[in-house]
């Protein structure tokens, strides 16, 4: 199945998206798709329900709001250096093992929903990701099973303030969280959608120009060994997200550098997990 969230910000309901694109109200299920939905068996119930009830359920109009496709998780894990040539690009070491850090839960947003340059933000950048959303509690899980704890996956743009990252201090996490620094979705496609989760092409555009082009094959960690490495460190909660790292074409790796500026269109995609649109925005 394919989850997906609608309506005006704050007041999303669930949904499912059809083949045919028509998107359905899952409202009279009776869960939102939060920690307690996916905890208990809800994407089963929900296909359950779907079978019984996928014809008479309210469609939803093409010009409401895609909301992002799960509700504020406990956290938003990601992965930085994750891709080579991207480490390379941004003049950095490979790691020897994931670099870790978080965004802000309150930066999510719906994939369409504009991106808001910060106050005194002078370096907004551009990353396409795959993420990674859990199904189960995960503790000290072993790559082997770890896919066992896998929900699905989403399309995410994990937008990072360069200035903030980079210069003020040493925290990435200062340059990650700003409101609206991670649109998700369109829909996040339960595990059994995607047939080869490692060899997903991913690509990004700025302004109608393609910046970014790359695939899952070529992460350093895949998706089962960063589910299983993260679990070391700390509980993932049904729900939560891990963003798996970008591949090379970001704005800091250009020569000269280019950041993103008011009134700047960002178009992004992942195979199989659709596609998404951000205007970018000054703060008012």
């Amino acid at each position: 199945m394919k989850l997906i969230r609608f309506g005006e910000i704050g007041r999303e309901k669930p949904g499912v998206l059809l083949e045919d694109g028509t998107r359905v109200d899952v409202s009279g299920f009776g869960a939102d798709y939060d920690e307690a939905f996916f905890a208990s068996a809800g994407i089963a119930k929900l296909k359950n329900w779907m079978a019984a009830h996928a014809g008479s359920a309210p469609r939803v109009s093409t010009a409401v709001r895609w909301g992002a496709p799960i509700c504020r998780p406990s956290k938003i894990v990601c992965i930085g250096l994750n891709f080579r040539d991207h480490a390379e690009e941004s003049g950095m070491e490979i790691p020897k093992e994931p670099v870790i850090f978080f965004k802000a839960t309150t930066s999510l947003v719906g994939p369409n929903d504009a991106v808001v340059i910060p106050k005194n933000a002078t370096k907004l950048d551009w990353e396409v990701e795959l993420a990674i959303v859990m199904e189960k509690s995960a503790s000290y899980v072993r790559k082997e099973n770890a896919m066992d704890y896998v929900a699905g996956f989403a399309l995410h743009n994990d937008y990072s303030e360069r200035s903030f990252q980079l210069e003020r201090g040493g925290q990435w996490v200062k340059g990650k969280s700003a409101d609206t620094f991670a649109p998700l979705g369109p829909y996040l496609a339960t595990k059994d959608e995607i047939q080869d989760f490692n060899q997903l092409g991913m690509w990004l555009k700025v302004n109608g120009e393609f910046r970014q082009r790359g695939s899952t094959s070529k992460m350093i960690c895949n998706v089962p060994g960063l589910v299983a490495y993260v679990s070391e460190f700390m509980t993932l909660l049904p729900g939560d997200v891990i963003s798996t790292g970008t591949p090379p074409g970001v704005g800091l790796g250009m020569k000269p550098p280019q950041y993103l500026k008011d009134g700047d269109v960002v178009e992004l995609g992942i195979d199989g997990l659709g596609e998404s649109r951000q205007e970018v925005v000054e703060y008012r």
